[in-house]
């Protein structure tokens, strides 16, 4: 399973307990958010790590910026499209 997909089921498992889409959303209020979300998605049966989301984001973004205009240096300016935990959080809401 690739941390799209884990990501997915920890959503689907938030959207059916209140409790724990409070506890991720919270992560927002610590001093380091990603670790704390990090944390609280492998205490729910997800392996990745900090360091695995942040990656994840940044590709994902790498591979949309190659995409468009031929990937060159004119190509849109694509707003927080790297940040997989903030764009959870936001689908989550």
């Amino acid at each position: 399973m690739n941390i799209y997909d884990e990501l997915e089921n920890l959503k689907a498992q938030a959207r059916l307990n209140p409790a724990l889409a409070q506890a991720l959303l919270d992560t927002r209020t610590v001093s380091n958010p990603v670790t704390a979300f990090c944390r609280i998605a492998q205490e729910n049966g997800c392996t990745f790590s900090a360091m695995d989301l942040i990656s994840a984001g940044e590709d994902s973004y790498a591979a949309m910026r190659r995409s468009t205009n031929g990937g060159g240096e004119n190509s849109p300016l694509l707003q927080g499209e790297d940040d997989l935990y903030e764009m959870f959080l936001v689908e989550l809401l």
